[in-house]
């Protein structure tokens, strides 16, 4: 079967949540509050990412050069390239800012297709976000709803990696999961087959052995990594 990987961009393409790194430089400090009230579960992703960017006092310019301060995680190029070689698909699925994936990927030079929340400048130091993605029926409320991007992918074996709630929903639709962080405590909790991991180098070890390839994605010999399920 014909396989297609979908991954999650804060926390796992970049270790650093990007999103939190512009609030907390940028934004006034009620995000702050904002957040508590969605992990409280007060309310969802959609209005808490409204609310918070409203916040954000920063020119375009100045935040073009925090996002430069980013980098993407060690091994995530290596597993592009070795994916690709396989004739494995990849999509990235965020529900952070395009504009930030979009400056970042560019500068790895990792031409690769995204879906995320459009943050737009509205003049000044002001900033909005729209949400492209977003569906009405999305039952964990997110800006951007990732588990829509599964359904032209029905008869493929789909591999989600990711960090956090937001991977939650969509990870319900894959053959496996690559997990860490908050997400590989919502799997353990819902009995959802996945792969602990620690960084890309090892989930292309694990992915090619679960795909029954006879040798790993990476030639190279890895570490060690964490347990599996």
């Amino acid at each position: 079967m014909k396989c297609h990987v979908f991954i999650d961009f804060d926390g796992t393409i970049v270790p650093r949540d990007a999103t939190d790194f512009l609030l907390e430089r940028f934004a006034l400090p009620a995000w702050r509050e904002v957040e508590e009230e969605w992990r409280t579960g007060r309310i969802g992703s959609r209005e808490c990412m409204t609310r918070q960017v409203a916040l954000l006092r920063v020119a375009p310019r100045r935040l073009e050069q925090a996002v430069a301060e980013l980098a993407i995680a060690p091994g995530f190029a290596p597993f592009v390239r070795q994916c690709r070689r396989r004739g494995i698909g990849m999509t990235v699925v965020s529900d952070g800012f395009d504009i930030v994936i979009d400056q970042m990927l560019q500068t790895a030079g990792l031409m690769l297709p995204f879906f995320a929340n459009r943050l737009v400048a509205v003049g000044g130091e002001r900033w909005r976000v729209t949400f492209p993605s977003a569906r009405s029926d999305c039952r964990a409320l997110a800006g951007n709803c990732k588990c829509a991007f599964t359904e032209p992918y029905a008869t493929f074996l789909k591999v989600v990696i990711g960090d956090g709630r937001s991977d939650h929903c969509i990870a319900q639709r894959a053959d496996v999961v690559f997990a860490k962080a908050e997400l590989l405590a919502l799997c353990r909790g819902s009995s959802t087959p996945h792969f602990a991991f620690a960084d890309f180098y090892e989930v292309g070890e694990k992915l090619a052995a679960w795909l029954g390839h006879e040798r790993p994605l990476f030639g190279e010999a890895l570490g060690a990594g964490s347990a599996g399920t």
